[in-house]
């Protein structure tokens, strides 16, 4: 169980603070409700490069990781299709360090011409590098806009092109902070060794006199459930033949949202998954092949990936792989697999939440997500899905009409 408490500021930041005093640190955890499906689909790639803007000094702090460094803090963040993170974590007696940090960049950055050039050419550097110079690489480049056709979830967090990067203006990404980076739009988690009265005290002393700004509504055009299979084919230099199956899924707060997440365990999870058994050692198709959720708030995606084995068939492949999904929406799991996927689920959940900082990501999602209480409530809701749900997944939901296809082929 975790313990929490929530305050709001009169301009609009939420402040969430959970108490550990197991630990001597202190953790800012600061979530902006702004992701890839908030860019416009002309200009994208905007909240990760902000990811990247936001460590190159604000208005009244030149360097931000000096002082935090003097203040034996470490630092990161991350952005997905739906949030852009911040964490600080340091000794709790020099949480004030982070809070100067977090609210001087929250009221203004320092935008110049030189920091953005500057921070777009590491952006641009990394998109080719992860995206386009590695085997397989563009991948979700290619299988979001297939899988897509309405909802922003059709293009990657690192955007769609890098031209979109290149040509960012300071115009441009000074509106993309105003409409996003302000405390109505944020949630901030103080977790560890701190009491709430004084979580609330430097809260309102360092962000209290931040102007308010725009909430994000969320509102986004929602993907059709899909009528017929997609198909695209690509030949590459890549050492083998790549085979990516996109099926769509729920939404985040969906009861059946951790079926999926337990049944992609049941055919991969292990070495005695059904993948690894039937389509690797059993039949050799693959030389592995994985299968996953992708995790976004509205409907996400669950991929099955893998690498043929040379001289087999696409089709030969993609059948064998439907010929299990199949068998399980006629004769299901078994009960005893199923609690095998649910305890190593849930003993994963439960470890992760040993950490302060997981502790602190977990209450700003779960905040975002409409219901804090959500962070106590998984445990039970991974323990409630049945082996009739998981069967009634693959009948519903891994279907033929709901199927995306990427296919690489190996160009040598």
């Amino acid at each position: 169980m975790i313990n929490y408490n929530i305050s709001k500021l009169e301009n609009g930041l939420t402040l969430i603070h959970h108490e550990d005093n197991n630990t001597n640190l202190c953790v800012s955890n600061l979530l902006y409700n702004v992701g890839a499906r908030d860019e416009n689909p002309d200009k994208t790639g905007f909240a990760h490069l902000f990811e990247h803007l936001m460590f190159g000094g604000s208005v009244n702090i030149s360097s931000f990781d000096t002082p935090l460094q003097k203040a034996s803090g470490e630092n990161n963040a991350f952005t997905s299709n739906d949030i852009t993170n911040y964490y600080i974590t340091l000794p709790s007696q020099n949480i004030e360090t982070a809070l100067w940090l977090e609210s001087d960049r929250m009221l203004r950055l320092d935008f110049s011409e030189k920091s953005l050039n500057v921070q777009k050419g590491v952006v641009i550097e990394e998109f080719k590098q992860r995206y386009l110079n590695q085997p397989y690489g563009d991948a979700w480049l290619k299988l979001r806009p297939l899988a897509y056709e309405v909802h922003p979830y059709q293009w990657a967090t690192i955007g769609k092109e890098i031209s979109h990067i290149e040509n960012a203006s300071l115009e441009d990404v000074i509106a993309f902070f105003e409409r996003y980076y302000n405390p109505s739009n944020a949630i901030l988690c103080l977790a560890g060794n701190i009491d709430f009265k004084t979580a609330k005290e430097l809260t309102q002393k360092w962000f209290g006199d931040i102007p308010s700004g725009p909430v994000n509504k969320n509102k986004y055009p929602q993907e059709p459930v899909p009528s017929k299979r997609k198909e695209k084919t690509i030949e590459a230099k890549v050492p083998q033949n790549g085979l990516y199956m996109a099926f769509q899924m729920v939404e985040r707060t969906h009861p059946l949202y951790f079926g999926f997440d337990l049944l992609s365990d049941i055919l991969s999870g292990t070495e005695s998954s059904r993948f690894m058994n039937i389509l690797v050692k059993e039949k050799a198709i693959f030389t592995h092949v994985h299968a996953y959720i992708s995790g976004e708030i509205d409907k996400g995606l669950f991929i099955i990936d893998g690498k043929l084995k040379d001289g087999i068939d696409f089709k030969d492949a993609e059948n064998a792989v439907m010929e299990i999904l199949i068998d399980i929406s006629l004769n299901g799991i078994s009960k005893t697999e199923l609690t095998k996927v649910k305890n190593k689920v849930i003993t994963s959940n439960l470890f992760s939440k040993t950490s302060v900082l997981n502790k602190a990501m977990a209450l700003c999602y779960a905040h975002l997500l409409g219901d804090i209480e959500l962070v106590n409530t998984e445990i039970e809701a991974l323990k409630s899905i049945s082996e009739e749900e998981i069967k009634q997944i693959c009948k519903d939901y891994l279907t033929t009409e709901n199927r995306s296809v990427l296919k690489y082929i190996s160009k040598q």
